[in-house]
Formats: C-alpha cells, sequence, structure tokens
C-alpha cells in the first residue's frame, strides 16, 4: 500500500511579515497541494486555475471572492471551485490556506 501523511500541515509554513509564502506540499498525476501563509492584508488578486480546485482555510480569516459573491472564511471552511472559475482572496489576519489542485 502506497500514502502520503503529512501529520500537521499548519506547522510546514510560517506565515511571513508583510508577505505571502507558499509551499508545494504534494505533487502527482491527480491532485497538487499547494500551502499558503499570508500576513494581514496580504493578497491574491483576481484569478483563475485551469483545474478544479479546493481551498480550505487552516488558521486565520480570508474574505474571498467566487462566483461574483464576496464572503468571509474561517478556520476549517471549505470552498471547491470549478475549473476557470475567477476568485481573489485577501488574509484579514495572519492566516493559512491549503489549496488543493485535482486533475481536469
Amino acid at each position: 500500500m502506497s500514502y502520503t501523511l503529512i501529520s500537521d500541515l499548519t506547522d510546514r509554513v510560517e506565515v511571513p511579515e508583510r508577505g505571502t509564502l507558499s509551499r508545494v506540499l504534494h505533487a502527482d498525476d491527480r491532485v497538487r497541494l499547494v500551502l499558503f501563509a499570508f500576513d494581514t492584508g496580504q493578497e491574491l488578486t483576481e484569478h483563475t486555475a485551469s483545474v478544479p480546485a479546493i481551498l480550505q482555510v487552516l488558521s486565520g480569516r480570508f474574505r474571498v471572492g467566487a462566483g461574483g459573491d464576496t464572503f468571509e472564511m474561517g478556520p476549517e471552511a471549505w470552498l471547491r471551485l470549478d475549473a476557470h472559475e475567477p476568485h481573489s482572496v485577501v488574509a484579514l489576519e495572519p492566516s493559512r490556506l491549503l489549496l488543493t489542485m485535482l486533475a481536469g
């Protein structure tokens, strides 16, 4: 049996002062996991992904724009986006976000 274990996601990246940091945790032909850490006010402006994606807040709070709506996401919140769906995120406090990109 083959598996990948990441026992503590939040321990894998520190929130940078006045910045954003990303780290690829896993990538194969079916899924890509990217862990992001944002200081307060840091953002990813509106963009799209060529594959379906899942955003999961691990710590902190974000203002998210997707599907023409704007809403807040806090710890343990989860959002699935279709491929090519415009979206944006802004950290409202020091925060960590797990991005899961699924094979198209």
